[in-house]
């Protein structure tokens, strides 16, 4: 059996041996809606739970619009002309658009180009959140867990904040979109590191799929909420990024929906788990680097066996990242127990230190092997094992694993969230 992998912006073919029992677990398949720019248009005028955002802004406000980085795959070629379009009674100077990079590095003047296009790059004011730089944030309220909330200042001084993104599940926030726009899009790093700490990273249901409950979700929604008044523009992709419904209005209901919608498509059932996971990262953009790659062994995590093997296919064009707290990290220690042991004395001290958490939990029960652009050094680098020829392996896996060797395939990665029953 032979099955693609997304990777980049093509697809990585795997052989599977034909006596091995294998499954592949994909989303299911939505067809994108017809006129995808009339879809978004039609949602910003009849939104859920809130007035036309043509109504929502006069004449005299400013308006911010919050949008994701070259991580997500969110199409602003489509959503941005809807959104000038119901709000053409605002001037161009009162509009102004901001990168939600959370501790992410900023975008690169090339990457707003392809995010958001020439015309609006050259027409627009844009702003990228600085996690760092206490004196661009401000502080708007305390959640019920106690976490002192920080957001940009800038974005504050509008009279409206609209929040875009794409909604699919997500490891620990349970689904993106939302109010993760604002935080941690554009919060401070003491509200980012207090949100995504190892005490809420650790909770049961910091989980794909969860959201009601799940203290992460819970708390930054209730931070976005500290930014009201907000408008929602959230949408659901199928695996060509073709939008598949949109979400617009009031932040909780509207995002509710979107919620449901996705859950429907991405979260699938097994009855047992896997010798072997096949994952890949979902392809570009999100399979950039080995920080974002971490989602697609997460997926695969939840169906592989304790001592099993996970294979991610990510293409990690843009590296580790290199200079980021996740390298520093990684780059610390000679094994994975020692790198657990790192977070958990260092978590005040860095900046970023979920995503090594998660991936230190991940190893500490399957084996992990990457297939990338990276040398092999530098996976190594990263505790993770490289892989040159994934077909190869596959065989000797078999053979490991005898006559009885489970495979699942997890073609579109972290766009597909398994389960055991």
């Amino acid at each position: 059996m032979k099955v693609g992998l997304a990777y980049g912006k093509k697809r990585q073919v795997v052989e599977i041996p034909g006596h091995v029992h294998a499954q592949v677990v994909e989303p299911r398949y939505t067809e994108g809606v017809p006129n995808q720019i009339q879809a978004v248009m039609d949602a910003l005028t009849n939104p859920i739970g809130h007035k036309p955002l043509s109504s929502a802004v006069k004449r005299g406000q400013k308006v911010a619009i919050i949008f994701s980085d070259i991580t997500r795959a969110t199409p602003y070629q489509i959503l941005v002309p809807a959104l000038l379009d119901s709000l053409s009674h605002i001037p161009d100077h009162d509009i102004t658009f901001f990168c939600a990079t959370g501790t992410h590095r900023d975008a690169t003047p090339e990457e707003l180009l392809t995010i958001l296009g020439k015309e609006v790059t050259e027409r627009f004011r844009i702003v990228q959140n600085q996690a760092t730089l206490a004196s661009t944030h401000q502080y708007v309220g305390t959640t019920a867990s106690g976490n002192r909330i920080l957001l940009n200042k800038e974005v504050l001084e509008h009279d409206l904040r609209i929040l875009t993104g794409f909604i699919e599940p997500h490891f620990f926030a349970g689904f993106s979109g939302g109010g993760k726009a604002l935080m941690p899009g554009m919060a401070h790093v003491d509200s980012i590191r207090y949100n995504h700490s190892i005490r809420n990273l650790d909770h049961p249901k910091a989980r794909w799929g969860y959201t009601h409950g799940n203290p992460l979700w819970e708390e930054l929604m209730e931070a976005a909420e500290f930014a009201a008044p907000v408008f929602l523009l959230n949408i659901t992709l199928n695996r060509d990024k073709e939008i598949t419904g949109v979400f617009a209005g009031d932040l909780r209901k509207a995002h509710q929906q979107g919620c449901a919608r996705a859950k429907e498509t991405a979260m699938v059932g097994l009855d047992k788990a896997f010798d072997v996971v096949i994952s890949s990262n979902a392809g570009y953009p999100l399979d950039l680097n080995v920080y974002q790659s971490v989602k697609g062994m997460s997926a695969a995590e939840r169906v592989v066996k304790q001592g099993g093997t996970i294979i991610l296919a990510a293409e990690c064009w843009d590296g580790i990242p290199a200079g980021s707290d996740y390298e520093t990290s990684l780059s610390s220690v000679d094994s994975v127990p020692e790198l657990m042991e790192f977070i958990k004395k260092h978590e005040p001290d860095l900046k970023d230190t979920w995503q090594v958490y998660l991936q230190a939990m991940i190893q500490m029960k399957a084996e992990v092997y990457l297939y990338s652009s990276l040398d092999p050094e530098t996976v190594l680098s990263t505790h993770l094992k490289p892989v040159e020829n994934m077909n190869q392996l596959i065989l000797e896996l078999v053979e490991k694993y005898g006559p009885t060797t489970r495979i699942c395939i997890l073609p579109e990665g972290p766009h597909t969230i398994p389960y055991l029953k």
